[in-house]
């Protein structure tokens, strides 16, 4: 038995994030501003960034994959994007006004993403998921909407249930069952069921879903089943919404939509969209953004769609965007993401079969998931079929088990997303994949030795 627990050794070496811990949970609901940052007991507090790496207050480094939730494929501060950013804010921060940026960045967007034919920009992915079923309610007339089990799109009411919970599409606390009624929930990947509950409902507006899977992949989606999707809701009049909020520009250039050519009717965008800095938007067929255009709706004799948003297309997350986007169109920034995160799954279930533990490192493009096997399956670290495996399966965890895992890798320098896993940037380096497989091998053994792993 170690002298000190994994717990011990991370309280250890953040006595500053516990302090600021402390005050946060007088401020603020459960201590954090997002749930995806709950860590008992604490979290880390972060002072600063650089490149694939960050420092908390404690001055402790880390090897950094939670990268801006996604959104930092180019990395922490980018150079270039830095540049624009502060050229930017000597010129204004909010105009309150049209600007020649807001073109600039919907045509960039365009030229990356043949389906944009129109784009509308928001401040966060939830909005723009509110608003892509909005734009499909009003253009169809039909008022449900076909979603997956197991898949995220925000937090609005209207997507709250069915991601981690709440699996029969039941309402969440505080959301009307009147709204959650309008949902229709089916199981990702099973052609079978959604013809059979597209047959069923003949009300159906749209269907939502993240083209790579859910949770990034966590739970991989076999492209087989977007063709069939794509088939199927085209036949009926349902527009197909890709939520590419964190594929977007990542799996490609093009989104996920690029690598698989497929051409939703609606696509919802954020993330790395803004280089890093809050924005988002929806983008689509122009027939379908139109239900936002004044002279259009008029000419059709309809109700134009209402939306505002005052960070609308802000001019830092503009410049910002611009400059990311402009960098993946000319760069091999995505590949070199993708070969990074499939060197470190290799390097990770390398880490597994010596030390003899039955978990794996999966996932696709520039992410990786790390499953915990709870149930104890049959499976060896780099032989794990993800497809076979649907949410109940690949979504199960111990909370303790991760929990250790978390703070074990922190301790030895290496931030995990909560998945646990994490998306990978282009400046990710052999330093940081070394440090991080031996972070792994350290937190294992410091896990076997408290029975966290058997």
């Amino acid at each position: 038995m170690n002298q000190h627990t994994i717990l011990d050794l991370y309280r250890a070496r953040t006595p500053r994030s516990a302090e600021l811990a402390a005050t946060a949970r007088e401020l603020l609901p459960g201590g954090v501003v997002h749930d995806a940052r709950l860590l008992e007991p604490y979290g880390i507090y972060v002072a600063r960034a650089q490149g694939a790496r960050k420092w908390d207050v404690d001055h402790n480094e880390y090897v950094d994959y939670s990268g801006g939730h996604g959104a930092l494929l180019l990395g922490h501060n980018h150079p270039a994007v830095v540049a624009a950013v502060r050229q930017q804010l000597e010129r204004g921060t909010h105009y309150g006004a049209c600007h020649e940026l807001e073109l600039r960045w919907a045509e960039t967007i365009r030229h990356l993403m043949p389906a944009a034919e129109r784009v509308r920009f928001t401040s966060s992915g939830t909005e723009a998921t509110l608003l892509a079923l909005r734009l499909a309610r009003a253009a169809t007339g039909r008022t449900k909407i076909l979603r997956f089990a197991g898949h995220f799109h925000g937090w609005h009411d209207h997507v709250a249930s069915a991601y981690g919970s709440h699996f029969d599409g039941s309402p969440t606390p505080g959301v009307l069952p009147a709204v959650a009624e309008q949902m229709v929930v089916a199981p990702p990947g099973d052609v079978a069921a959604l013809e059979a509950t597209l047959a069923a409902h003949d009300d159906i507006a749209a269907a939502i879903v993240e083209p790579t899977g859910a949770s990034w992949g966590q739970v991989p989606l076999d492209p087989e089943f977007l063709f069939a999707l794509r088939r199927a809701t085209s036949a009926r009049g349902i527009v197909l919404i890709f939520d590419e909020v964190i594929s977007g520009f990542r799996c490609g250039p093009g989104g996920a939509q690029g690598v698989l050519d497929i051409r939703p009717d609606l696509t919802t965008l954020a993330k790395i969209v803004a280089g890093g800095l809050p924005g988002a938007a929806v983008v689509g067929r122009a027939d379908l953004m139109d239900e936002l255009d004044p002279v259009a709706a008029k000419a059709r004799g309809r109700e134009k769609i209402s939306h505002h948003g005052t960070f609308n297309a802000n001019p830092l997350s503009a410049a910002a965007g611009i400059a990311a986007l402009e960098i993946i169109a000319t760069t091999d920034a995505c590949d070199r993401a993708s070969e990074f995160a499939e060197q470190l799954r290799n390097a990770l279930n390398d880490v597994l079969a010596i030390e003899k533990v039955d978990w794996s490192a999966y996932g696709t493009f520039s992410g990786f998931h790390i499953f915990t096997n709870p149930e104890h399956l049959p499976i060896r670290p780099h032989e794990i079929d993800a497809w076979r495996y649907d949410y109940k399966v690949l979504k199960a965890r111990r909370p303790e088990v991760i929990t250790a895992l978390r703070l074990g890798m922190l301790v030895h320098g290496v931030e995990l997303f909560s998945w646990p896993g994490g998306p990978t940037s282009m400046v990710h380096t052999d330093r940081d994949l070394q440090q991080t497989a031996e972070a792994f091998q350290a937190t294992l053994k410091l896990m076997k030795s408290e029975g966290f792993v058997g």
